[in-house]
């Protein structure tokens, strides 16, 4: 990878930014206070959500210092555990990333379409050019993309600022707020320990879906200028923006709208808007909205090709998977069959529906297991040759608060719906299947 080509620490952290700042803030709030029976427990759910959030950012920050390589979230699992399971994980990874971009993409093509063809009522001819518009999208990033790394991370800077921006927007109303409509930690009758509690399972699985994505960050790896310094501090700002951007923004909400309204609310993000631009806020919001939608992804055209790269060069993905660009450095087959998949699912998305709910479960287990090789990583004091690496404090206790929260989201998701932990199950034990038949017909071909 030639220097210029290479990612300094802005960049890492607005990459951090844009794998977590999704569509789901826009969303998920009004998922939580469904679930929730106050106020209380709404703000705690997005707290908990948060200190998960960075004692995983700070693991992650040590692994990806410590094993500083392209799609590094693949290579932990094959370095902690059995290549089966690194495969297996990976996969299910790629498909409920690529299924996420697409929806994603589908999503912001519902909001652009209202301004570009006003005229024109929900069917199918609507329909045909949402779609349109999410493929032209995903083809763009991909050249975006293939005109090499620096391009692609300069445009995702860009990108991330009116993210962040339009978050910012969101949170203006709460200057323009009638201090009246809402009356912020109420305090309605307890309704119970058990309650409670269940109440704050449900809420955090949908925080965790807010709050993922940062453990991408260290697909990159020796991709960054210095990752044993860069890394580091681009996970941890990133983290830091999120966090005071999510409490702001839900602040904000509960501010505006009240819980009870936002549990009925579905355009949450419509609402607040209103309160500042009134009626122009539909077209204004849908530009801004449509924008955030293209950092993500980009962001992704950008990540997960590294994850291809990775398997190809551990021999578990055809070789040709691993070849770049001459002059750009760009990851040619990876990011072609990566937004090539993007572009099928978005044709036939209503078929992965189900795939977007239960791959939340299988990334409990590829959350609690990537971060668990922090141990292994620590017993055989790995780091790179003459590079600088990062130590969190107050290890072991960080890695262990995350794995328990991901097993207790794990538990909370088996709870409520089994038939989707099963399904969830039994694809991971397909592509571990595959894996092994794949291997032994390459023993039985040399």
């Amino acid at each position: 990878m030639p220097k210029n080509q290479k990612l300094g620490v802005f960049d890492v952290t607005m990459i951090v930014v844009s794998l977590v700042i999704g569509m789901g803030i826009f969303r998920t709030p009004a998922n939580v206070a469904q679930y929730v029976p106050d106020q209380f427990l709404f703000f705690f759910t997005w707290i908990a959500g948060g200190v998960v959030a960075f004692c995983g950012a700070l693991t992650y920050a040590e692994i990806g210092s410590r094993l500083p390589v392209i799609g590094g979230y693949y290579k932990i699992f094959s370095y902690g555990y059995h290549p089966s399971i690194a495969f297996a994980i990976n996969c299910i990874i790629l498909i409920s990333n690529a299924a996420s971009l697409a929806a994603v993409a589908l999503i912001g093509a519902e909001y652009i379409s209202g301004v570009l063809f006003p005229s024109l009522a929900e069917g199918d001819a609507l329909q045909q050019r949402e779609m349109i518009i999410a493929i032209v999208a995903i083809v763009i990033f991909y050249g975006v993309n293939m005109m090499g790394l620096k391009m692609s991370a300069r445009t995702q800077n860009i990108l991330t600022v009116i993210k962040i921006g339009l978050v910012v927007l969101l949170i203006t109303p709460l200057f323009f707020a009638d201090t009246r409509q809402s009356a912020i930690f109420s305090h309605p009758l307890f309704p119970g320990w058990k309650e409670y509690l269940k109440g704050f399972g449900a809420g955090l699985v949908a925080v965790s879906f807010t709050y993922g994505g940062y453990q991408q960050t260290i697909n990159f790896g020796s991709d960054i200028t210095r990752p044993g310094r860069n890394i580091p501090r681009g996970i941890f700002l990133g983290i830091s923006i999120i966090i005071i951007l999510y409490f702001s923004i839900n602040y904000a909400y509960i501010r505006v709208i009240g819980l009870e309204g936002l549990r009925h609310t579905k355009g949450i993000a419509s609402v607040m808007a209103a309160h500042v631009f009134g009626s122009a806020a539909g077209k204004i919001l849908s530009v801004l909205l449509f924008l955030s939608v293209l950092a993500y992804v980009n962001v992704l055209l950008m990540s997960n090709p590294r994850v291809m790269y990775a398997m190809a060069e551990d021999g578990v993905l055809p070789k040709i998977f691993a070849k770049r660009n001459t002059g750009s450095g760009a990851l040619f087959t990876s990011l072609t069959a990566f937004a090539l998949a993007c572009v099928l699912i978005v044709c036939w998305l209503k078929a992965f529906d189900k795939i977007l709910s239960f791959t939340i479960f299988l990334d409990c287990f590829g959350m609690a297991l990537s971060a668990g090789t922090i141990f292994k990583l620590r017993k055989k004091q790995v780091r790179p040759e003459g590079e600088e690496i990062y130590q969190m404090k107050w290890f072991p206790l960080l890695p262990i608060i995350f794995i328990a929260a991901y097993i207790f989201v794990a538990i909370s998701i088996f709870v409520k719906s089994p038939d989707t932990a099963f399904t969830a199950l039994g694809v991971m034990v397909f592509f571990i299947l595959i894996y092994f038949f794949s291997q032994r017909f390459k023993k039985i071909h040399v």
